[in-house]
C-alpha cells in the first residue's frame, strides 16, 4: 500500500483549511512538494475550481489554484512523486483542451501525470463557461472516452462520439507515459460504475471506512461482470493524521499518536482492499507539516 496527499494552500475550504494556509506563499507550497518527494510519497494531488459563485464562497472560499499550472509549477522541483488531479471537472471543457494541457505536463514532468477526473458539483461554474449540468454525468463519461484517445499515443487521434467529433488534427508534445492513468472520483452508485468500468483507479468522496468493504466490492464484481482487463488502483481518504503526541488540541477526528499505532490503523484500509491511501496532516504552521510530512515518510511509510 502506498501513500499521497492532497496538497494544503492550493485549495482552502473551511472544512479543512488550517488558518496559517490563508498567508502561505508559493514558496511554502514549493517547501511542501520538495518534502514530499523526498519522503516517499507516491503522488501530490492538486484539485480543480474555474469560479464559486457568492452562495459557495462563505464555505468553499475562493482559493483553488489551477491544477494544470500547480502541478506544473511542482514537477520542476520534484524527481519521482507523481501528480494528481484530484479532481478535474473535464465536463467543463472540450477534451482536445484538457488533452493538450494534461499531456504537456506528463511530457514535461517525464511521465508523472495521474489524471483523476469527477463530474463536478457547482452549477453556476457549469452555467458561465456554456458547459452542461444536468447531463454532466453522460458528458463525463463520453469525455473520458475521447480523452482515452486524445492520451494515447497517435499524434492525430480519433474520436467519434454525440458531444465530440474529431479526427486528423494532431497533437505534440505526446504523454510520455504510453497509458495515462485515470482515476475516476466520486462515491454515488453511478460514480463507482464509472470508476469501475471506465477508470484506471478510483477515487472515494467522503467514504467512512466502514463503506469502503462494499463499495469495493462493487467495484470488483462490476469489472468481473464486464471482462474489464487491467490494473485497477483503489484509494481512500484517511482521517486526518499527527504522528506524535500533539501539544495542542488537534481535534477529536484526528487520529494521532506513535508510527507503529498508526501504521497499524492504516493498514486496516489495506486489509479492506485499498492500495493507495490519501493523507491529510494537522498542523499549526509550514514547519510542523513539513515535519509531520518528514515523520510519516521516515516512520510511518516503511510499517505500512
Amino acid at each position: 500500500m502506498t501513500y499521497g496527499m492532497q496538497l494544503p494552500i492550493q485549495s482552502q475550504s473551511t472544512l479543512y483549511t488550517e488558518p496559517w494556509e490563508t498567508s502561505a506563499t508559493p514558496a511554502d507550497l514549493l517547501d511542501i512538494a520538495r518534502t514530499a518527494d523526498r519522503a516517499g510519497f507516491a503522488y501530490l494531488a492538486s484539485c480543480d475550481h474555474v469560479a464559486i459563485p457568492r452562495r459557495l464562497a462563505p464555505a468553499m472560499s475562493t482559493v483553488w489554484y489551477d491544477p494544470v499550472a500547480t502541478l506544473a509549477h511542482l514537477a520542476a522541483v520534484t524527481e519521482h512523486v507523481q501528480l494528481l488531479s484530484h479532481v478535474a471537472v473535464v465536463g467543463l471543457r472540450h477534451p482536445l483542451l484538457t488533452a493538450k494541457q494534461y499531456a504537456t505536463l506528463d511530457h514535461l514532468s517525464g511521465g508523472r501525470l495521474i489524471l483523476g477526473v469527477g463530474a463536478g458539483h457547482v452549477q453556476e461554474e457549469f452555467e458561465a463557461l456554456g458547459a452542461d449540468f444536468e447531463r454532466r454525468g453522460a458528458v463525463l463519461d463520453e469525455t473520458i472516452d475521447a480523452l482515452r484517445a486524445a492520451l494515447g499515443p497517435d499524434e492525430f487521434p480519433e474520436h467519434h462520439g454525440k458531444l465530440y467529433d474529431f479526427e486528423g488534427l494532431g497533437q505534440r508534445p505526446r504523454p510520455a507515459q504510453e497509458r495515462v492513468p485515470l482515476w475516476v472520483g466520486g462515491s454515488s452508485p453511478v460514480a463507482v460504475r464509472r470508476a469501475a468500468l471506465k477508470g484506471d483507479g478510483w477515487l472515494p468522496q467522503g467514504d467512512p471506512r466502514d463503506r469502503l468493504p462494499d463499495q469495493i466490492a462493487r467495484i470488483r464484481r462490476l469489472r468481473e461482470e464486464a471482462a474489464v482487463q487491467g490494473p485497477f488502483t483503489v484509494g481512500a481518504i484517511t482521517e486526518p493524521l499527527y504522528v506524535g503526541k500533539p501539544g495542542w488540541d488537534v481535534g477529536r477526528r484526528t487520529i494521532s499518536g506513535a508510527p507503529e499505532a498508526l501504521a497499524e490503523s492504516l493498514r486496516a484500509y489495506g486489509a479492506m482492499g485499498v492500495d493507495q491511501i490519501q493523507v491529510r496532516f494537522r498542523s499549526r504552521s509550514l514547519t510542523e507539516l513539513t515535519d509531520q510530512i518528514r515523520q510519516f515518510g521516515e516512520d510511518v511509510g516503511p510499517l505500512l
